[in-house]
Order: structure tokens, then sequence, then C-alpha cells
């Protein structure tokens, strides 16, 4: 099955940039809202299956040809994935603090062994690689286990790479990945639902040498990325965006972004998703003075890990195409999300086409079983998908019907 995004994922185009007037505090209003959803926050806090078929996989739709198997249920609060060069596939956590490695048979779906690398550590969602070493985000830190795959049993404490990151746990959970350069970036969200605050510091995408030395700005005006990807051939770098909260159900979107020049300014806290100006800060700054998204993603919709597709177990069509895990609706009247869409681009970058890809998360009476966050494509093009609240690991595969 393949269908486009339905239609409140674009539910605002307009010619001018929307300005919205708040009557309430925020803060009253987020009470409210707090208050209103609170059975939701509790519905959806990451659990982890019990048995391997107590995840119901059979509710999953995909496209014809694709099928759905199980990795290992044994992940709790999987977030952020990373494959070492001997085939160790790395998988951080959030709440938990622990670091999993996970040694894959590819022969068999669930001859997945599960080891914990790393724990106590302070929200790992991130994890990379470099020069056999695992890289970590720990909120305010970057850590490191060197030579990881030959001391898996006994992998020591982590060393501390960088320290001096912000150490505020809203938004602190940061993705990590080496870009074709060899430097360390990483996301680093703002302390807040909106705020102004340093733009060298939060709200931004920043990198670094693989020894800690040599922090840079790369991106401003960045409110929450929980996944970026660089694009085969030209190496562009492309990120997710989290949208603010307290705007209602279909305001603003979240973002699809690319990166065309080293310290571009995307409009937080001015501008939401191009066109939304926001309405205690946007009348300091015209949204035209920032950079518009590629794609407008849907609000709400938690759009978190990214991948470009680069395998070619999947048709001959996929290739290039921008695989994004929505984590799906905390805050919204009616859940959307919770599922996996993919994104076409043309030959000059430019986005085509959305569709829906993987879904059956959300069930049709809003219960929630699943929440994709990360992606990773395996070396023989099969897709890996990460769920912080069954705490899974899903492979994604294609046999030609």
């Amino acid at each position: 099955m393949r269908r486009f995004l339905d239609g409140w994922q674009h539910p605002l185009r307009p010619q001018r940039p929307i300005r919205i007037s708040v009557r309430v505090s925020r803060l009253a209003q987020y009470a409210r809202q707090v208050g209103r959803f609170i059975g939701t926050a509790i519905a959806l806090a990451p659990q982890l299956a019990t048995a391997r078929d107590a995840l119901p996989i059979e509710r999953l739709t995909l496209p014809p040809g694709f099928y759905v198997e199980v990795l290992s249920d044994q992940v709790p609060g999987a977030r952020g994935m990373v494959l070492g060069p001997k085939g160790t596939l790395f998988v951080g956590s959030r709440a938990q603090g622990d670091v999993y490695a996970i040694t894959l048979d590819p022969s068999r779906a669930y001859a997945a062994k599960v080891r914990t690398v790393a724990s106590g550590l302070n929200m790992p969602v991130g994890v990379a690689m470099r020069n056999g070493a695992l890289y970590i985000s720990a909120v305010s830190d970057i850590v490191k286990l060197d030579d990881i795959e030959n001391r898996l049993d006994n992998p020591g404490k982590p060393a501390v790479v960088y320290d001096k990151l912000p150490s505020e746990s809203h938004h602190g959970w940061r993705y990590i990945a080496f870009g074709p350069d060899q430097r360390l970036y990483v996301g680093v969200g703002a302390p807040c639902n909106v705020c102004k605050r340093d733009e060298n510091r939060y709200a931004m995408i920043g990198s670094m040498k693989p020894d800690g030395t040599d922090w840079r700005v790369v991106a401003r005006g960045v409110r929450n990325t929980v996944g970026f990807d660089w694009q085969p051939g030209t190496h562009t770098l492309w990120f997710t965006d989290n949208g603010r909260d307290l705007l209602g159900d279909d305001v603003p979107d979240d973002e699809l972004n690319r990166l065309t020049r080293v310290g571009e300014h995307f409009g937080f806290p001015y501008c939401h998703a191009g066109d939304v100006a926001d309405p205690e800060f946007g009348r300091e700054k015209r949204c035209s003075a920032f950079t518009p998204p590629m794609a407008k993603l849907g609000a709400h919709v938690a759009a978190l890990g990214m991948k470009f597709y680069t395998g070619k177990q999947f048709p001959e069509d996929y290739r290039g195409s921008i695989f994004i895990a929505e984590h799906g609706s905390w805050n919204r009247s009616r859940k959307v999300g919770y599922r996996v869409v993919r994104v076409v681009l043309d030959t000059k970058g430019n986005v085509v086409k959305q569709e829906i890809f993987a879904q059956g998360w959300l069930g049709d009476d809003e219960s929630v079983w699943g929440r994709p966050v990360d992606l990773l494509t395996l070396p023989d093009g099969s897709l890996l998908i990460s769920d912080d609240h069954a705490g899974a690991i899903y492979r994604i595969t294609y046999r030609k019907p």
C-alpha cells in the first residue's frame, strides 16, 4: 500500500506569514494542556514486552513486497542506532540510562544477543562510531568507549570527550553522528517550548573534532532536532526539527530542513515552519529572514530519526529517498504520527512527494503499542527501526511480489 500523507499533514498553505495572537498566559495554557493530556503521557510511557509474540507486528502495514520482523524486543527504551565495523548494532536509550550492543545473525531474526555496554548515563540517546570507538551523548557530555567491539563483555568506563554542552534536561536528549568531514555533529535543543536563549549555545546544531576540540556552530534556529543525515553524493546535511507546542492541533508543522551554508538560521524562536510567526517573538524578525523548510511534515507528529536510503535491497526508486520516523503526538486532541514516512526527492534535491511507508503502531481507537524513533540501513539493504515504547528493534526487508 502506498498513499500520500493525510490532509491534516498540511493544514496550512498561506501566502503570507501567519501571525497568531495569544490571550492567555503561556503558563496557564500549558497547565490546562498538561492536565488534559496527563493520561496520554502515562499511556505512552516506554514499556518492555515480556514475550516476542506480545508485539502485534501483524498490525503493521507496508507497501507490497515489504515485510517486517522483530529483530529484538529486549532493548528497553531503544533510541539512536549505529552499526560497528564488525557488525555489532549499538543502541542508545533515554530514561533507562543504558547503551546496548546487539550481536546480529542475518540468517535468523531472533538470534540477536543483547548486552549492556554502558549504564547509569544521563539520557544516552545518541550513539556514533569512529575508528572502533563508540561515542555516546549524555546531555552535557559526550563520552566514548574505545575498541568497543573487542570489549563487549568488559567495555570499561566511558572516557569524557567533551563536557561543555548545556545541562538542561528539557530537549537534552541529543542525536549525534559523524559527518563526511569526520567531525562529530551534535543536536542541541532549546531548553523550553519556546524561548530566547544564546543562539550559539541552544537551539542549534554544532560539530567538533573527534577529540572534542574545535567546537563550531553549524546551524541556528533549530528548536529540537533528533535526526539528521547527509545526502549521498552531495554531502549536504538534512535534518528534522520538532515544532513548538500550544498553538493548536494543526500549527506549526514539524520540519525537514537542508543546510546550504554554515551558520544558516532556520527561524526558531521567531518563526516556525517557514511561515508561522511566533505570537511572542515573531514581531522582532520576519519569517522572510530565515531559511524555510524543504518539507512540512505535519503538526505534532514528532519527526525524529531520518535516513537517506543507500541500500540496494529495496526497489530502485527508493534509493536516495528519505525515511523519517514519526514518534507520535502527546498533546493533540487526536493522535497523529506513530509511523514511518518516505520523502522522495528529484534530481535537484527538491521534495516531490511524501507518502506513508510503515504504519499500524497507532490503532483506530487511538491505542498505541509502539513509537518509531531512529532508522538505520544494514549492509544487506534491509532497514532497521528502533522503538522506545516497545523496547524493540524491527527489521524491514523486501522481496519482489
